[in-house]
């Protein structure tokens, strides 16, 4: 079971164990706000309901800005495994400045991308082909992508990650 921890102003910051929850719980670090009441811990002594959202005592400052870092799996989750030139189902990513031509792995450079439209585009720019791209890739933005374990969200966390 995992927890979606919210910070002190009740936005989303990370999913953890039901382990780590309970241990930020019990040392008053945290409060349940929503648990799975069919689901619970037993220690020594006690019994404990697992916890599905807890929100933090004091307010945590995350250092700089939230960037999304750049990933084969992230890319073809953004385009929605969509080839970018031919909207196919794609298996790859390709990189629309060819990296032999002063192309990097950024955001902006990657795409989406079936092994055919892959093979034949070799290391040719768009201009060269005269293919266009359906959409302009950019950095993913949204709670799902700047925060760690949202991939697979829970139902009880709706309502909180709605709000963010």
């Amino acid at each position: 079971m995992r927890t979606l921890v919210l910070n002190a102003g009740y936005e989303p910051l990370a999913v953890v164990s039901f382990k780590r929850a309970i241990i930020l719980v019990l040392n008053n670090k945290a409060t349940v706000l929503a648990g799975a009441p069919e689901a619970t811990v037993h220690s020594a002594k006690d019994e404990f309901e697992l916890p599905s959202v807890i929100l933090l005592s004091r307010y945590v400052r995350i250092p700089g800005s939230r960037n999304v870092p750049v990933s084969r799996r992230g890319v073809l989750r953004r385009d929605g495994h969509t080839c970018a030139y031919c909207s196919r189902p794609a298996n790859t990513i390709d990189h629309v400045q060819p990296r032999s031509k002063g192309g990097r792995d950024t955001w902006e450079n990657l795409v989406a991308c079936c092994f055919a439209c892959n093979n034949r585009k070799g290391d040719k720019t768009l201009a060269e082909m005269g293919w266009k791209l359906n959409f302009t890739p950019r950095m993913p933005s949204g709670t799902v992508w700047s925060v760690r374990g949202t991939e697979r969200l829970e139902p009880d966390w709706n309502p909180y990650l709605q709000a963010a």
